[in-house]
């Protein structure tokens, strides 16, 4: 999943990031609401934390112009404002879950996971395909009962490809889903992990590499 992270706590948002590129998602963070704004303008979120009091764009205008715009992205809102009427606020604006300050970070990343999980296709939680288990949960892999210790990346990879059922993805849409904006569109990162990838895969080879892109 690409997370956006809006959170003017510099030290929290620093935590979040972290905490959520440690089960494998590719996050930018912003830590004002006019910034959110232009990065959800031109990069394709799954789910956007959001605080509420953000400076120079408050919040809740964040969240009106993404209802009123269509936007597609699932909203985290973050608040330490933690009274019912608070939360029914926040919903009404738009935001799809709320979660009061301070929280506990294992549920944050499970309301993250959960949004993400409504944004996407409809497809189980644990993945199987050519002897591949995908345990999104867990972030765990195996291939015919064979446990295999991925890196964050190499497992992203591998959840694009799975989710993808079978079509053709492109090392374009690989960089935006499993790397986050400061990577560099030229760099070699999608090869060299896919070559990781494949290796600790194993064989018989099940990632195919065909015009336009990937396939598994």
């Amino acid at each position: 999943m690409r997370i956006l992270v809006a959170e003017d706590e510099r030290v929290l948002a620093g935590l979040v990031a972290d905490g959520l590129r440690r089960h494998a998602m590719a996050v930018d963070v912003v830590h004002d609401g006019a910034a959110a704004l232009e990065r959800l303008g031109v990069n394709d979120y799954d789910v956007l934390v959001l605080d509420r009091d953000l400076p120079l764009v408050h919040g809740d205008q964040v969240c009106r112009e993404l209802a009123q715009n269509g936007a597609d992205v699932r909203i985290l809102m973050l608040t330490a404002a933690g009274a019912v009427s608070e939360r029914v606020a926040g919903l009404g604006l738009g935001a799809d879950d709320y979660l009061p300050k301070p929280f506990a970070y294992a549920e944050l990343l499970a309301r993250v996971q959960a949004l993400g999980r409504r944004r996407a296709p409809a497809l189980p939680p644990v993945l199987e395909r050519n002897g591949i288990v995908l345990d999104a949960p867990h972030r765990q892999v195996s291939r015919n009962g064979r446990f295999l210790p991925l890196s964050r990346k190499e497992y992203a990879v591998l959840e694009v490809l799975m989710r993808a059922q079978g079509a053709v993805v492109t090392a374009e849409q690989l960089l935006e889903r499993a790397w986050d904006e400061h990577t560099d569109p030229f760099t070699t990162v999608v090869k060299v992990t896919m070559s990781k990838l494949r290796a600790k895969l194993g064989e018989p080879p099940v990632i195919m590499t065909v015009q336009g892109g990937y396939r598994l």
